[in-house]
């Protein structure tokens, strides 16, 4: 994944936002497992990073990685944010929502429309656009990781998708308001 951002790096602060690299895999796993020991997300094995690497962006500033996310595609028109995680140093400062904000344009830049989440920070998400959604109306085929969760199958996470043919929809509606203004105008 990200093949189209391997030579862009993100600028942010006083770090960058990248794709992540071989280099970077102990310290997201280290970043994740603080969050997966206090029961906020899923733990993931080293050799599942490894496996997944092209998935994942992060941000990276002279202490090393201080954030990751990860876009993992699920099925024909759906991906899934996971292993959001930011350390505490930089929590609060725009980092998370840069980490999500590049991922949801690698999902565009894929042609992928919708996006969901499971989580336990639903207010975030939807200051990002996302909006609730009924865990049962998502695929089965995404539950496969949902079986070697410890909470399974009582998940109390909140499920929320980002639409982003419904943002193109609006865009596009206002746009042609706009233009119709213009016109207006201009036969004045």
């Amino acid at each position: 994944m990200f093949t189209g951002m391997a030579e862009i790096e993100y600028i942010r602060k006083n770090g960058i936002i990248r794709p992540a690299k071989m280099s970077d895999v102990r310290a997201i796993h280290a970043l994740l497992q603080n969050f997966a020991d206090q029961g906020l997300l899923l733990g993931r094995s080293i050799s599942s990073l490894y496996d997944q690497l092209r998935d994942f962006v992060v941000y990276y500033d002279e202490s090393g990685v201080q954030g990751v996310c990860s876009l993992h595609i699920c099925w024909d028109n759906l991906a899934e944010i996971r292993s959001l995680a930011v350390s505490g140093e930089v929590q609060g400062s725009g980092v998370g929502k840069t980490l999500v904000q590049t991922c949801l344009a690698e999902a565009a830049r894929l042609d992928i429309s919708q996006v969901f989440v499971l989580t336990y920070q639903a207010d975030f998400f939807r200051k990002l656009g996302f909006a609730d959604k009924e865990k049962r109306e998502l695929p089965h085929k995404i539950w496969s990781d949902c079986l070697n969760c410890p909470k399974f199958p009582d998940c109390d996470e909140e499920a929320l998708i980002w639409d982003g043919a419904a943002k193109v929809r609006k865009k596009g509606k206002r746009k042609k308001g706009i233009e119709k203004k213009k016109g207006k105008k201009e036969k004045k």
